[in-house]
């Protein structure tokens, strides 16, 4: 501990957290002048080397993410190697500012949140339209590519994520409650449901891959400091499917659900990064396993054809998974859609099918797939990132009928009526304000093509 005299004010802590390291991990430690720190770093040498510093902001922050620890205060900054850039790093943020999806979202109407259900997003009318174009938008790819949806139960003996193994690694970001002297939960994910779903009867190798979609409700006990926008909230739906399938069929799988997320975020204009996340510190299974899981991602991102970057030890605590990275407008990265391998599941759910010779039982392999991820999410990010002008065949205001005058009401209401009678979202505006003001209002939440 003598190494941390000139900030013996955190010697305690960083006693904790060494004391909390395995017995073989290596213990690094950065020195900047009298400074020492333990850090996983690295460090630059000296403070020379920053040539250009802005103080971001501050927050509360529970100590180690523990809220029944000590809050103490955590301090945002950023550094470029020279002042040019980061003028242009602040410009961006700046930018940003303009366009946050909170701001917009209550210029244009579109949801809010209210402290009687804090982390739960309230969608308005026009708010409501763009949710669910997104959900028709991937569900009219669900027929395309093979996927069967269902519906899956809210609530869940806590039996069931004790089999699961979220019970140990996942319960304190869940809602749990007594009923009738029992345990339950909220599911905050509805991969365990599927599990009960593929093993309600026998089912035969002829059936795989068995792709299950759902758009359930999820909910996940989020810290309220942790809560921002539809970014990060409690109660969200995602466009999750699972697939049960055979070893032999991971990778034409995972090249399909790769196909998909490039389709689909080629229609949003994003480009997209692929991380293949592995095994984490806190995992269920065999060493084995996993390397077998990760071996055959491996392979089917090779085989991709796409770029992949390694990111080691980020994978989920029941298997290794492809992160994807968007890039938005405003050359943000967000993690929205995933795949995940799973070899733990099935077999905690003792799960099976009849191969070709019907006397053998044969295990399935288990793809957790997202495209958009949470929805909230996706509509946040893609409002900041079209700087709340929506592409027409999103946009929850397609078209605004203006009249000229009083005498042409009746006519506009015609026109109204006929445009919205083909299928579109249309108002009309009849106020007595001149057309040159009417135009410049709507150009706010209008494509302007459709203002007449």
């Amino acid at each position: 501990m003598r190494l941390f005299i000139f900030n013996s004010e955190l010697i305690l802590d960083q006693a904790e957290i060494i004391r909390d390291l395995p017995e073989d991990k290596t213990i690094t430690v950065y020195r900047c002048g009298p400074l020492v720190d333990l850090c996983r770093g690295p460090h630059i040498p000296n403070t020379s080397f920053v040539k250009a510093f802005r103080c971001l902001k501050a927050s509360s922050a529970y100590w180690r993410g523990d809220r029944e620890r000590e809050s103490l205060q955590r301090v945002y900054g950023i550094s470029y190697p020279d002042s040019k850039r980061l003028k242009e790093y602040i410009n961006q943020l700046e930018e940003a500012k303009k366009y946050d999806h909170r701001v917009l979202g209550g210029k244009q109407e579109l949801f809010f949140f209210h402290p009687l259900s804090p982390g739960s997003a309230f969608f308005l009318p026009h708010g409501a339209r763009i949710y669910n174009k997104l959900m028709e938008f991937v569900k009219s790819q669900y027929r395309v590519r093979g996927y069967q949806e269902v519906l899956s139960p809210n609530i869940y003996n806590m039996n069931l994520w004790e089999t699961s193994g979220h019970a140990a690694n996942y319960k304190e970001n869940m809602f749990v409650f007594e009923i009738e002297k029992q345990e339950y939960g909220l599911k905050p994910m509805n991969c365990p449901g599927h599990c009960l779903m593929f093993d309600h009867r026998v089912r035969s190798y002829r059936e795989l891959p068995l792709r299950l979609a759902d758009f359930g409700v999820l909910h996940r006990n989020e810290a309220s400091g942790a809560l921002t926008g539809l970014t990060r909230v409690r109660r969200f739906q995602q466009d999750d499917a699972h697939i049960f399938c055979r070893e032999s069929q991971v990778k034409d799988e995972v090249r399909g659900v790769l196909e998909f997320i490039s389709y689909v975020y080629g229609i949003f204009g994003f480009t997209f990064v692929l991380k293949l996340s592995t095994r984490p510190e806190k995992y269920l299974g065999d060493l084995e396993t996993w390397d077998k899981a990760e071996a055959a991602l491996t392979e089917a991102l090779n085989e991709s054809g796409k770029s992949w970057q390694l990111n080691e030890g980020d994978g989920a605590f029941y298997g290794p998974k492809i992160d994807i990275s968007v890039s938005d407008a405003l050359k943000r990265k967000f993690q929205c859609a995933t795949l995940q391998l799973d070899f733990q599941l099935p077999s905690r759910f003792n799960l099976s099918y009849s191969a070709e010779d019907e006397a053998k039982r044969e295990r399935p392999v288990m793809i957790h797939r997202a495209i958009l991820g949470s929805v909230e999410r996706m509509l946040a990010i893609l409002l900041e990132h079209y700087k709340g002008k929506w592409p027409f065949w999103l946009s929850p205001r397609q078209a605004v009928v203006c009249t000229v005058s009083e005498k042409f009401e009746a006519y506009a209401l015609e026109v109204q009526d006929q445009i919205h009678k083909a299928g579109y979202h249309v108002d009309i505006d009849n106020s007595d304000k001149t057309v040159n003001k009417k135009v410049n209002f709507h150009l706010f939440f209008y494509l302007d093509l459709f203002v007449r």
